[in-house]
């Protein structure tokens, strides 16, 4: 019942009262019988407000009135709260329910002829949504193809009143200017320093050398921008490395410098670190994903270390890559930029051939003296011993791990967690299939029945439908049985397990097993591994997918970087086709070279980043009228479309992922260097007008998706 109709009851009005008491989360005061008797600010009596609605056809600012009331407070850039909604176009006529949003701008008058609605209420006058930010976002949303209220969402932590209510301190002096320490190790690593600390604005692509001194050197290059009185941003694709740089910066700098900003910290404390970046107690951050937005003033550098790692993309729409968000940082606020890792992707190659960046890359003989031995076998070489078999080992890295448990700590990376996720007929290699749904059968433990990975249900009496076999093998070896059979050949030895479901952050430096999944890869406490396995190769290098030579070598390289130096003992195997281009890299350790022929490949094939790429997704009458509407540029290819695989029922939904029973196709577009911004636009202007319009099923829109096949 509307609030008229409850005030037409024996206490109704009060009634009404309170509930609008309880919404808009204050007394009223003296509220006047309609909108139009409100006061109005004096000055400037109009708010462009930016309402929290993330449709793209709602993607712009609405014109409200100013009571007088809220004149003081209602400035740009604090939050509030408006009637939006069912009975209202264009948030300007009465009823309506309450949205959150943020003033934009205030002005003295509106293109808007008919009687604007009044500010709800002004939930905060923190002015959280500053001009720089505002124009980040909007670069962002332009970039993405998505709404700017999204990317706002994804930029600004809810707020938290009694982290606004606690006091600030005040922000600490600059500090000294480090000492280079490890950057002496790359010839031109004094002189980036050097350059931070002087205000300038260097951008490099980092190779760091194998070993556990890289957090070290990126909390050295952030102190020193701190030390030229500039802010400074380190985002990490986890929270263990995260926390990695943390310990690093607060050893050499000590507390009240930096904030960390994790998932970890809570919505509370996350949101008063965040208030301290924003009001400049705080001038450095290092933290995940959601840290490239991080208010930080003045900055001076925005660093992001294995800018290959999926984590960095977010999942939320407009799915923005948090590469992507530090160099639009870097160019609109003249800041330096950072690209660090072991490994190289084909984005960061074309930074340095366009000479946009400078490589930061030391000499090939400290390469050499840093890198543990790196030796490769092929899959087709079986170790000749009874144990070397149970354990499906070849000679060569059974010798590498018995050698290298005398001398500490062995990882071995295996690319599938589980005990055994695929199994086939062991008679006609026919995959094993649930009877009920179809998806694949799986064993989660040697005692454990065998269970459907779609849809759960327990396989109790399987018999293959094409020749009414029995007897099941393994297809894929999971981290779990992996450890099981290292377990029973060296029944002296702890074994430790490392996967999504229990990650390690670090091992003590003695003699263990290690099996962990690629990125869980836990930190030893001495030196580094004595040895390193990589398993399995085949499996990630045969995935049908664009990137899977550049992923497979960030993977091994990450790993490797944990061994010791050959000097010191450190081996590392990898069993793979030794002439497979990633492989040869692994063993030159050529992240540069491998990444520039990657570029070449895909500038050869017209592929991102050398093109800029959309992928239109959903029903095909979906994707058919997106395409119809888009004016796209001039220059733009369509490939497609083309049908998606259907989602079984049971089975996990992932992103872009149809739902179960439906036919999605997918459609490319691509468009050369220099017409991202126009495809972009196209695309978002087609969704809205469809929305709009009601013109049918919605389809989805993704900017430079990784998953290319």
């Amino acid at each position: 019942m509307s609030e008229a109709g409850a005030s037409e009851r024996p206490g109704g009005e009060q009634l009404a009262l309170i509930r609008a008491a309880v919404r808009e989360r204050k007394l009223p005061k003296a509220r006047p019988r309609t909108w139009r008797d409100a006061p109005l600010a004096e000055r400037l009596p109009v708010a462009r407000v930016l309402v929290d609605k993330g449709l793209v056809h709602l993607d712009r600012c609405f014109d409200y009135a100013v009571p007088a009331g809220l004149d003081a407070e209602a400035q740009p850039g604090v939050r509030v709260r408006v009637r939006f909604g069912a009975g209202q176009r264009d948030g300007r006529r009465e009823g309506g329910g309450l949205v959150n949003g943020y003033v934009v701008e205030r002005r003295a008058d509106s293109d808007f002829t008919g009687v604007l609605a009044p500010l709800a209420q002004v939930l905060s006058p923190e002015p959280v949504l500053t001009p720089e930010l505002l124009a980040l976002c909007r670069a962002v949303a332009d970039r993405c193809a998505g709404a700017l209220a999204d990317v706002v969402r994804l930029a600004i932590p809810p707020r938290m009143a009694k982290a606004e209510r606690a006091p600030t301190p005040e922000p600490p002096p600059p500090p000294e200017p480090p000492a280079p320490g490890g950057w002496s190790r790359y010839p031109h690593g004094a002189a980036f320093l050097t350059a931070l600390a002087k205000g300038r604005a260097p951008r490099a692509v980092w190779t760091a050398l194998p070993g556990p001194r890289w957090p070290d050197e990126l909390a050295t290059a952030l102190a020193a921008t701190l030390a030229g009185g500039r802010g400074a941003l380190a985002v990490l694709p986890d929270g263990r490395a995260a926390a990695r740089v943390d310990a690093a910066l607060t050893e050499l700098l000590g507390p009240g410098h930096h904030v960390l900003l994790t998932a970890d910290s809570g919505p509370e404390q996350r949101y008063r670190r965040w208030l301290a970046i924003h009001r400049g107690a705080v001038r450095c951050v290092v933290g995940t994903r959601a840290a490239m937005f991080a208010p930080v003033r003045s900055l001076g550098l925005a660093a992001i270390w294995d800018d290959g790692d999926a984590a960095h993309r977010d999942d939320h729409a407009p799915q923005p890559h948090a590469r992507d968000v530090l160099l639009l940082r870097a160019t609109q606020e003249n800041a330096g930029l950072l690209l660090g890792g072991h490994a190289h992707t084909a984005e960061a190659a074309r930074l340095v051939r366009g000479g946009w960046a400078r490589p930061l890359v030391p000499e090939r003989e400290t390469f050499r003296a840093a890198a543990p031995l790196l030796r490769t076998v092929g899959d087709h070489d079986q170790a000749r011993d009874e144990a070397a078999r149970s354990a499906r080992l070849p000679t060569l890295a059974w010798q590498a791990l018995r050698e290298g448990l005398a001398r500490g700590p062995v990882l071995v990376q295996v690319p599938r967690r589980g005990y055994a996720p695929r199994l086939a007929c062991d008679r006609c290699r026919e995959p094993a299939r649930c009877a009920g749904c179809h998806g694949p059968l799986a064993s989660v433990g040697a005692d454990e029945e065998l269970r459907c990975g779609w849809c759960g249900t327990a396989e109790r009496s399987w018999h293959c439908g094409e020749c009414g076999g029995r007897r099941l093998r393994a297809v894929v070896i999971g981290a779990r049985r992996t450890a099981e059979e290292l377990g029973r050949a060296f029944p002296s030895v702890p074994v430790r397990a490392s996967g999504r479901d229990h990650v390690l952050a670090t091992v003590p430096d003695q003699p263990a097993l290690v099996v962990s999944t690629p990125g869980a890869e836990p930190v030893p406490e001495g030196p580094g591994y004595a040895a390193v396995l990589l398993l399995d190769g085949w499996a990630l290098l045969g995935r049908p997918d664009l990137r899977a030579g550049e992923e497979t070598l960030r993977r091994w390289l990450n790993a490797a970087a944990l061994a010791r130096g050959r000097h010191d003992g450190g081996v590392v195997v990898v069993t793979a086709e030794p002439t497979l281009r990633p492989v040869q890299s692994l063993v030159r350790w050529d992240p540069e070279g491998h990444a520039l022929r990657e570029l070449a490949d895909r500038e050869t094939l017209g592929f991102p980043p050398v093109s800029r790429m959309a992928a239109v997704t959903g029903l095909p009458e979906a994707v058919a009228g997106l395409l119809a509407v888009a004016e796209l540029p001039p220059s733009a290819e369509v490939l497609g479309p083309v049908p998606l695989p259907e989602t079984p029922a049971g089975r996990p939904r992932r992103t872009g992922e149809p739902p179960p029973g439906e036919q999605w196709e997918r459609a490319l577009i691509r468009v050369p260097p220099g017409a991202g911004g126009a495809l972009a636009l196209a695309l978002k202007t087609a969704q809205a007008h469809r929305l709009t319009h009601r013109e049918g099923p919605p389809a989805w829109v993704r900017m430079d998706p990784d998953d290319i096949g």
